[in-house]
């Protein structure tokens, strides 16, 4: 014989789930467990990442994890970012990518910031470009593309990109 399913209570059906609790972290112990991330294993790394964070770490790198471990002790001790601020932020991205997560996750520009130099040596001679905001400049020169640079060098059609490396590289 089974029993019938009870219905839950007025104060069971409307009870939110427990708020995980995170350690106090005192804030003359800040410096001293930023410097010992460096040199923690990573198992440490990742059981400070469950007490800190109150779930399973993501699989990512050491360097991703150490550095989320660092702002997250700093958040705990000094106070994460304030409320107006957060939604500031939100505002932000939200007039960038209309909330589309899928565009939050990729980058708006491939193309280096302004101020980077691209430096390729060709038949023995160093050749510098500078990016701008909407153009390349070389020997002093605006030029529209990359390619257009990789030619004037070759004096050959190349994929500009190809041509100062910026293509086939992980992360490119």
């Amino acid at each position: 014989m089974t029993r019938p399913s009870r219905a839950p209570r007025q104060s069971e059906a409307t009870q939110a789930p427990p708020q995980p609790v995170f350690p106090a972290i005192p804030k003359d112990t800040v410096l001293p467990r930023l410097a010992a991330l460096q040199t923690a294993p990573i198992a440490d790394l990742k059981q400070q990442w469950r007490v800190l964070y109150g779930k399973e770490p993501p699989p990512f790198s050491r360097s991703y994890i150490q550095s989320r471990l660092a702002y997250r002790i700093q958040e705990l001790a000094y106070g994460g970012l304030r409320p107006e601020t957060r939604a500031r932020l939100e505002a932000l991205g939200e007039q960038l990518d209309g909330g589309n997560v899928v565009l939050r996750r990729i980058r708006a520009d491939s193309r280096p910031l302004p101020g980077t130099r691209l430096v390729r040596e060709y038949d023995g001679v160093q050749h510098v470009v500078t990016v701008r905001a909407d153009d390349f400049e070389f020997e002093g020169r605006p030029y529209r593309s990359l390619s257009a640079i990789a030619r004037h060098i070759t004096g050959t059609r190349w994929n500009g990109w190809t041509f100062f490396g910026l293509k086939g590289r992980a992360g490119a």
